[in-house]
C-alpha cells in the first residue's frame, strides 16, 4: 500500500500569496461523514419502528444539517501581513503586522485570541498553527514586526510558549524523517 503524505501547505488558486489551511478539507469531509452518518442512524431507527414519515425524514434532514454545520471547522487563511479565520457566521481577518494583544486560553484546545491594532480580533485554534507551518510563520513573521514597531505589547510569552512547541514538534518531525529518533 502506497503511503500518501500530505503536503507542505495548501497554496490558493487565485492568489498565489494567500496560504490556506491543509487540512481543512479533510475535516469538513469528516463532518460531512459524520453528519450524514448520524442522519442515517436516525432514519434507520425511525424507519425499523415504524414510524418513519416524509415529515420526520425532513427533520432527520434538519437535524443532520445542524450537525454539519456544528462540526465543521473555521478555515483559516493567511498572507502577508494578515490572519483570516472564516467560519459558517462571517469571516474574521486581522492584521499580523499590527497586532496589540495575544492572549491564550483554554486547557483541552487551547485557542489564541488575536486583537489588532484597528480593533477587529479573531478566535484561532492553536492546533491549526500546530498542522500548519507556513501559517504559523506567516503570523510569527507578522507578531516580530508589530513586536518592533511597539504595537504589541500583551502576549508576547503565548507566543513564545507557542513558538517552543511548535519548533520542538518540527525537530522531532526531521529526526524522525531521518531515522535518528
Amino acid at each position: 500500500m502506497e503511503r500518501r503524505f500530505a503536503p507542505v501547505a495548501t497554496v490558493h488558486a487565485e492568489r498565489p500569496e494567500t496560504v490556506v489551511d491543509r487540512h481543512w478539507r479533510a475535516h469538513a469531509r469528516r463532518a460531512l461523514q459524520c453528519a450524514l452518518a448520524f442522519v442515517g442512524l436516525l432514519v434507520l431507527l425511525d424507519w425499523g419502528s415504524g414510524g418513519l414519515t416524509p415529515a420526520r425524514a425532513g427533520l432527520w434532514a434538519l437535524l443532520g444539517a445542524v450537525a454539519f454545520a456544528v462540526l465543521l471547522p473555521a478555515r483559516v487563511s493567511a498572507g502577508d501581513g494578515w490572519l483570516a479565520v472564516r467560519g459558517l457566521v462571517g469571516r474574521r481577518q486581522v492584521r499580523t503586522d499590527a497586532l496589540v494583544a495575544v492572549r491564550r486560553y483554554g486547557g483541552v484546545a487551547p485557542r489564541l485570541l488575536l486583537r489588532d491594532a484597528r480593533g477587529r480580533r479573531l478566535v484561532l485554534d492553536s492546533r491549526v498553527l500546530e498542522a500548519n507551518p507556513l501559517i504559523w510563520h506567516l503570523l510569527d513573521a507578522g507578531a516580530r514586526r508589530s513586536l518592533a514597531l511597539g504595537t504589541l505589547r500583551h502576549g508576547t510569552h503565548a507566543l513564545g510558549e507557542l513558538a517552543d512547541r511548535i519548533d520542538g514538534q518540527e525537530a522531532r518531525g526531521v529526526l524522525a524523517a531521518s531515522g535518528l529518533l
